[in-house]
């Protein structure tokens, strides 16, 4: 065989290894009881899923303000390498434009958070090989999505074994006339609500079971202190969480980068709950 046709011999070999090791990107369509609507949603498969029986952990991650479910998967496609390998599912729904992943107090159409704590889960467990258990299923989110991950973590701690945050708005109060929060939480006759939905006051309502806690944020980001300040309360309240800042700011490659600490934190995590 000549060289050129060992050269070319070698790189298709070297492409079909690298094709058959890719995870492999589903868009599934899940219907929303509680808003009566269809939502797409991705779920990204660890190249290993067809090949054997293995059931999988699952990271739920959650898109910003103003984003879409397809965010994750077009701007950040490594997290395709992340899943395989890690061995996880990587499921990324639709949280609309502005939801905050609320079931909003003012508005009864917009139940983000029962979307997301329960009826995808519930739909990924009964479609997919899920080890559907609490031990096994995380949720992360940037922006938006990092005081949704929050939230919901917080609220359905039985659920959720741990969570993250990549710049998140941890508190809704500085930002009442920004962001589209009037249209989920009311307007200023409604004050309490930024209050007592804002992640960094929620959390002083703490839960039977904590979650395995991991958020971070760039130190030029617009929302340094609001994570600042949830380090602070979190320290007061002795709860256990892994905090960094980091160069950056609010903007897609501080994202690109965090979000591989942040599959790594719940890759550990989920190997810590096999071998207890």
């Amino acid at each position: 065989m000549k060289k050129y046709q060992k050269f070319v011999f070698i790189l298709a070999l070297v492409f079909l290894q690298t094709t058959l090791k890719a995870a492999s990107v589903d868009t599934v369509s899940i219907y929303s009881t509680a808003m009566h609507t269809n939502s797409k949603c991705i779920v990204i498969l660890p190249q290993s899923y067809n090949n054997s029986n293995k059931h999988f952990p699952v990271v739920y991650l959650l898109h910003g303000y103003s984003g879409n479910y397809s965010d994750w998967v077009k701007k950040v496609p490594k997290i395709k390498k992340e899943a395989d390998e890690f061995q996880i599912i990587i499921v990324c729904p639709d949280g609309h434009y502005n939801s905050w992943y609320f079931d909003s107090p003012v508005n009864s159409s917009i139940k983000y958070e029962t979307y997301i704590s329960t009826e995808v889960p519930n739909f990924i467990d009964s479609h997919f090989h899920t080890i559907a258990k609490r031990n096994y299923r995380a949720i992360a989110g940037l922006s938006m999505g990092g005081h949704g991950a929050l939230s919901i973590a917080w609220r359905h701690p039985d659920f959720f074994g741990a969570v993250g945050s990549m710049s998140g708005v941890v508190d809704l109060t500085p930002w009442k006339n920004k962001y589209e929060l009037t249209d989920v939480l009311g307007d200023t006759l409604h004050n309490n609500n930024f209050y007592d939905y804002s992640v960094v006051n929620l959390m002083k309502k703490i839960p039977a079971q904590i979650p395995a806690i991991i958020f971070d944020c760039g130190i030029n980001d617009p929302f340094i202190e609001n994570n600042r300040k949830l380090h602070g309360e979190l320290l007061k309240l002795k709860i256990p969480h892994d905090y960094t800042e980091r160069n950056g700011t609010h903007n897609w490659d501080y994202w690109s980068n965090a979000v591989c600490y942040q599959l790594l934190f719940f890759h550990k995590y989920f190997i810590e709950q096999t071998i207890k």
